[in-house]
């Protein structure tokens, strides 16, 4: 199985950026459409944005216009560029692939908490 370990989580304050990576284990992740998710306790997962293997890029219409996913698949790495970020946006981050069927196994994610 693939081996997902997120990192770059951290405290900041309103309005400020953070930088997330994704590091896959295995080299299939340069075929595989890759995703950043959320979460907050209580609530569902919620897809942030999405990487196709050849670069396209989609957004969660609430980060549009500041979040920003990249991939080096080289490095077999997904990233997400925060800026501007809102209280709103606190939550676990976890990287997988983007499916309609079977996730990859979830990493332990990187916590993000945006407050003053």
């Amino acid at each position: 199985q693939v081996q997902l370990v997120e990192s770059g989580g951290g405290l900041v304050q309103p309005g400020g950026s953070l930088r997330l990576s994704c590091a896959a284990s295995d080299s299939i992740f340069r075929f595989s459409a890759m995703a950043w998710y959320r979460q907050v306790p209580g609530k569902r997962r919620e897809l942030v944005a999405g990487i196709t293997s050849g670069g396209s890029t989609n957004y969660a219409d609430s980060v549009k216009g500041r979040f920003t996913i990249s991939r080096d698949n080289a490095k077999n790495t997904v990233y997400l560029q925060m800026n501007n970020l809102k209280p709103e946006d606190t939550a676990v981050y976890y990287c997988n692939v983007v499916t309609g069927g079977q996730y990859w196994d979830w990493g332990q994610g990187t916590h993000v908490t945006v407050s003053s």
